[in-house]
This record gives C-alpha cells, structure tokens and sequence, in this order.
C-alpha cells in the first residue's frame, strides 16, 4: 500500500505528536523552546482548525503517521508570508520521497491560500531536512522572523 498525503483529523493527535517527538529523540535534539515542548503540538488538528489560511497534512500509510507538513500564519512575520511547520518524518519514511511530496503539497497550499512567502526555522541537528529546504528554493536568512521557538538557530525564507 502507498502512503496517502491527507488533512489531518482529530484522531491523528495523539500518532502526530508521537511522531515528531520520536523524531527528536531520535537525533538528540533540544526539547526546549522547540516544537517538542510546544503544548499545542498535541493538539494539531485544533490548532489548524482555529487559524485562518492554515493547513495540515499528514503522510500515512496503514493508519499509521509517518510524517507532517504544513502552512501556518505564525504571528509577526511579515505581510503575505506564512511559516512551513512541522515537517518532520519518521525514520521508516526517509528516502521514499515523502518529504518532498509533503513539502511540494503544502507550498502549493501556499501560493493557493495566496501568500508570496514561505519561512521556516530548523536546527543544525536535522541537517538532512536543511537540505531538503535549499533544494527546494529556501535560503538562509541571518535572524528570526518569529518567537514561537526561540530554541531553533537556523532560519530560512522562500519567494513563491
């Protein structure tokens, strides 16, 4: 069976918040200040229900959650620019492609709900993932753009 890219739904909490904290446990990564300790991680399908010109998607694949993406108004970026969140994979769903699917979906979001920008925010730990951003069209910038997560140290902008 091929994994679906699909909206989030309310049952998908609890797999989703799994998911993402594993993947931080997995490379050691700080737990402070980021999306690990951010309460609103498990409580994802809330938290994109309430926001306007924000979306969610999930990739599974026999009902289990195997990776994340999605477009969310994070307060005090610029005008027209939205932040790419949550991207993250489990490790049984690197090197199919699914990051990419993910990613390409949610910008496509993007430019439909018609933001101009994408920025997203990372750590040195997830060198793959930076990866990922730049041949996607990402490029670093010198400073935050939000507070939401003052744990991050990387910070990358996207021209849609």
């Amino acid at each position: 069976m091929k994994p679906e890219i699909r909206l989030i739904e309310p049952e998908d909490n609890q797999a989703t918040a799994q998911m993402i904290r594993a993947v931080f446990e997995e490379f050691d990564a700080p737990k402070i200040g980021t999306v690990y300790s951010d309460p609103t991680t498990d409580q994802l399908y809330e938290l994109f229900q309430a926001a306007t010109n924000s979306v969610f998607f999930l990739a599974v694949e026999n009902n289990q959650v195997l990776g994340s993406c999605g477009i969310y108004p994070t307060p005090g970026l610029p005008q027209g620019c939205a932040e790419l969140v949550k991207f993250y994979l489990s490790k049984e769903a690197r090197g199919k492609g699914l990051g990419k699917a993910l990613m390409e979906k949610s910008t496509q979001a993007a430019i439909d709900m018609g933001y101009t920008q994408l920025y997203i925010e990372s750590l040195p730990v997830f060198d793959k993932a930076v990866s990922i951003y730049e041949k996607q069209g990402f490029r670093r910038i010198d400073q935050a753009l939000s507070t939401a997560h003052p744990g991050c140290n990387l910070w990358f902008i996207k021209d849609l």
